[in-house]
């Protein structure tokens, strides 16, 4: 069964309203399996409204119509879907007592102009559940059906949760659930990954079940999202998995994470696991990293601390440059906090003539000290971004040695 949804409102269009509703309806529908291949987004115009809706109907099964359902001019769904309908409006009085007690229980003088939210196309019903003043409608067309919902959150997501999504799994005839699953990728641009995955790709578009998409999240990776359509959630679970598992095999250790990790939360559960700890020098990042680190290990117990740059070499090797001069940062962050491991990411000294996003890095066991340098992208606030991920996965690559 095929759901889609047609977010109403100008204020969507102009950016003033962030429209969150519908991703999360979208999320809620493919927890009860319900393919959703569209969502649209059209001002308060008659015209435009009706011809989204009539496109909808065309290719889906069910229409979610999310917003204009208030008393005001512009709040015209109603009409449209009378008009989509072929039906007249009628006012129902059972709504139109609950609009007046509401008002009277919240000790508000009610406008005339709220009674035409009472307004119901023929031939459809009230949705029971009415958080607010604006009653949610379910309006069959033929062998389809529009649901036309409040655009406040809560509203929207009661009447969700109590009838349409219920609704839908009814008119399905069958339970499902689609689930995805998030390997997180460091290292390997999307072209690549698109040309390493190439050959499973097309097997799966034969398939037809699971599927892979690709999301590029700038100084977050990249992400391979697999998608699973099944019957229940242990057999949505064993698809995932036998996919992760031949997906991991053709990309190796470019996958750092799975859904939520970052590559932080990555690197401390691999200190924290060996019982080591860390001490960062962030002279190109300035604080970002240790920001980045804290907000997992809040009580500092794996991350000891870290400083700030400038550094110069030592005392014995005033002359340190380079990478010399991270892996010097490195060690004497190490020393300073005690730490097992010392991380250091340096930017270009005054005078140098390299490019401003150059940056090197490197990282201390106590054993061995590695480097490496590398040119970011972007303005100072991106290039600090990337080397945060850049010096952790040098760290993460580092450990798995």
């Amino acid at each position: 069964m095929r759901c889609e949804v047609v977010a109403i409102g100008t204020e969507l269009l102009l950016g003033q309203i962030v429209d969150t509703n519908s991703s999360w309806i979208g999320e809620r529908l493919a927890l009860i399996g319900i393919d959703s291949h569209f969502q649209t987004k059209v001002g308060d115009n008659a015209g435009r409204m009706e011809f989204c809706i009539r496109q909808a109907l065309e290719r889906s099964d069910a229409v979610i119509c999310c917003g204009g359902l208030g008393p005001t001019q512009d709040d015209i769904t109603r009409e449209v879907i009378a008009r989509v309908m072929g039906v007249e409006l009628r006012r129902d009085p059972e709504v139109e007592q609950r609009i007046v007690d509401l008002f009277r229980a919240r000790g508000r003088v009610m406008t005339e102009n709220n009674r035409r939210q009472a307004d119901i196309p023929q031939g459809g019903w009230p949705i029971k559940q009415m958080p607010g003043t604006a009653p949610g409608l379910v309006c069959p067309v033929g062998d389809r059906v529009i649901y036309a919902l409040p655009g406040v959150p809560y509203e929207m997501r009661e009447m969700m949760e109590g009838t349409v999504l219920p609704d839908l799994q009814k008119r399905s005839g069958g339970a499902a659930v689609i689930r995805s699953r998030v390997l997180r990728t460091w290292g390997q641009s999307e072209s690549g990954l698109a040309e390493i995955l190439a050959d499973r790709i097309v097997t799966l578009d034969g398939i037809g079940n699971p599927t892979l998409a690709f999301q590029a999240s700038g100084a977050d990776g990249l992400k391979v999202r697999i998608t699973a359509k099944a019957p229940d959630e242990a057999a949505a679970a064993a698809m995932l998995a036998e996919e992760e598992t031949l997906i991991r095999g053709l990309l190796g250790d470019v996958i750092f994470g799975v859904d939520e990790e970052t590559m932080e939360s990555v690197v401390l559960a691999m200190l924290r696991q060996s019982g080591r700890t860390l001490a960062v020098a962030e002279g190109f990042t300035g604080g970002l990293a240790a920001a980045r680190l804290t907000r997992i290990d809040t009580g500092m117990e794996t991350f000891v601390g870290g400083t700030l740059g400038p550094w110069g070499g030592t005392s014995e090797d005033a002359s340190a440059k380079g990478e010399a001069r991270a892996a010097e940062a490195a060690n004497r962050v190490r020393a300073e906090f005690g730490a097992s491991v010392g991380i250091a990411a340096i930017g270009r000294e005054p005078g140098e003539d390299v490019p401003p996003g150059l940056a090197r890095m490197a990282v201390a066991t106590g054993r061995d000290t590695a480097t490496h340098s590398v040119a970011l992208p972007g303005d100072r606030k991106q290039a600090r971004e990337y080397a945060v991920i850049h010096l952790l996965s040098f760290l993460r690559r580092t450990l798995l040695a």
